[in-house]
């Protein structure tokens, strides 16, 4: 990467919707801009999860405004990631059709996990390096992550059901605060955060760190309010909840410091902080100015770095984790590859989906270390439900559509297939499986492979038939196969 590119990071937070533009100056981000706009999307979830229409509306209304000031970004200069809110929504697909359209770049609706690991890499960037073990902790709207790291390196991670937007609609509704609530809300916190005192005990960090919203808030108001600066004591946690049981309404509170925007989830977001101070006997945390958003920034550094993109170390994790044969994987994905090169134009967006095809045939065989039996349906399945940092939820699920069609009938697929770079991709796989089947390496070179719109042609020099007949006669087999779709495929076979 060059220094002076500009990138751009998009947070879709349950409570804010985020754009950071930095600078890449020798492997650092230097800011450019910062856009917050408030948009409460996690408070538009109804009963059934889904969003409701005014949610959604705003948060297409917001990403119109950070759509004309990317004017002029290119693709591999974006990241915009979503989470808990989204990660929820039953209509989620309905509103990220417009809001992709609107934005004018793909949005990923990543895991709790992925969260976690680029709000560490985000506030490990903007710390001072040390040999520190740190606890980073992340109130969000809807979820609390938790990581535990030294240096850029996240050693555990996980993401909980509860934050500042939640715990406020479900504890303090229409603003009340009393004591009772507060109570019942740190209760309900603890109870969820339980399991997290085995994972992140206090003897394996040495200092916490709080990011996003909530800490930062509450920093803010303690320092306004003549308390230490950069520093949220319990003490401090205290005296405000105490305030805000004394005003007994957000719309009484008169408090220095509070911003306007975070008054209406300030006891949701308090409650769990407090909570946790409890719980991990915390006696003062950190603000960070690194958040989630940051990590996404360098993150898009890393992909650009060879070797550097996390999604690779993934796969490769995955290919041990699951006893891959990474020979046989490594020849199908040479055939896949080169095969798609054949009928995939040479620009940037071939090149990603050629890279995604490439982590899909080398993952192809996953499921074999449940069952030979189906193994594509489980390779499929460990896919759609494996923690895979670096991965967003449409990276893995269409890894997993990859994986699951590579061998058996199409009619599974209908949907997907209606996708014309998906249909090249899967073409691809199913080929470079029939051709690798001896699991040695085919003679691929011989085997041309074109493509017009709707259609595929297969063909072969003269005398490959003779040399490899059971290669042919899967092919005349995969022909028929395809036959039962809407694309056309036709093998002349020498």
């Amino acid at each position: 990467m060059h220094n002076g590119t500009l990138l751009a990071a998009i947070d879709l937070g349950s409570n804010s919707f985020r754009l950071e533009i930095g600078r890449f100056q020798s492997g650092h981000i230097e800011r450019i801009e910062y856009i917050k706009e408030t948009v409460r999307q996690g408070a538009g979830l109804d009963e059934n999860k889904a969003l409701s229409q005014a949610a959604m509306q705003r948060g297409w209304e917001c990403l119109a405004r950070f759509a004309e000031r990317l004017h002029g970004f290119k693709k591999q200069q974006v990241r915009a990631v979503a989470t808990q809110t989204l990660r929820e929504a039953t209509n989620r697909d309905e509103f990220l059709r417009n809001a992709q359209a609107i934005l004018g770049f793909s949005i990923e609706v990543v895991s709790g996990h992925e969260e976690a690991r680029l709000i560490y890499q985000g506030v490990s960037h903007l710390l001072p390096q040390s040999d520190e073990k740190r606890l980073v902790v992340d109130i969000g709207g809807r979820s609390t992550e938790m990581i535990i790291g030294e240096g850029y390196v996240a050693s555990k991670m996980e993401s909980y059901r509860l934050g500042s937007v939640a715990w406020s609609t479900k504890y303090f509704p229409k603003g009340q605060f009393t004591a009772a609530a507060f109570k019942t809300a740190e209760v309900a916190a603890k109870a969820v955060l339980d399991q997290a005192l085995d994972r992140f005990p206090p003897t394996e960090w040495d200092i916490a760190y709080g990011s996003s919203g909530t800490v930062g808030s509450v920093a803010d108001v303690l320092s306004a309010n003549g308390w230490a600066s950069g520093v949220v004591t319990r003490s401090g946690l205290d005296w405000l909840v105490e305030r805000l049981i004394k005003a007994g309404n957000v719309d009484q509170l008169k408090i220095e410091g509070m911003k306007d925007d975070r008054r209406p989830v300030i006891g949701g977001g308090v409650s769990v902080l407090r909570a946790i101070f409890d719980l991990f006997d915390i006696q003062q945390m950190v603000p960070a100015q690194g958040a989630l958003r940051h990590g996404a920034l360098y993150d898009l550094i890393d992909r650009d770095t060879g070797g550097g993109d996390v999604r690779e170390r993934t796969v490769r994790w995955l290919c041990a984790r699951f006893s891959v044969d990474e020979a046989q994987a490594q020849r199908v994905s040479t055939v896949a590859t080169a095969l798609f090169s054949q009928v995939a134009a040479v620009d940037a967006q071939n090149e990603r989906y050629s890279q995604k095809l490439a982590w899909a045939t080398r993952l192809h065989e996953i499921g074999t270390h449940i069952s030979h039996d189906r193994s594509y349906h489980h390779g499929a399945y460990i896919l759609d439900n494996v923690d895979a940092p670096g991965f967003s939820f449409p990276e893995l699920h269409r890894m997993s559509q990859l994986v699951l069609g590579q061998r058996g009938k199409l009619k599974k697929l209908d949907q997907a297939l209606t996708d014309e770079l998906f249909a090249k991709q899967l073409m691809c796989l199913r080929l470079a499986v029939v051709l690798c089947h001896a699991r040695q390496m085919p003679e691929h070179e011989s085997v041309k492979l074109g493509y017009k719109p709707g259609a595929f042609k297969l063909t072969t020099n003269p005398g490959w038939s003779r040399r490899y007949p059971q290669s042919a006669w899967l092919i005349g087999e995969e022909v028929l196969a395809w036959q039962k779709t809407a694309w056309k495929f036709t093998a002349d076979i020498r």
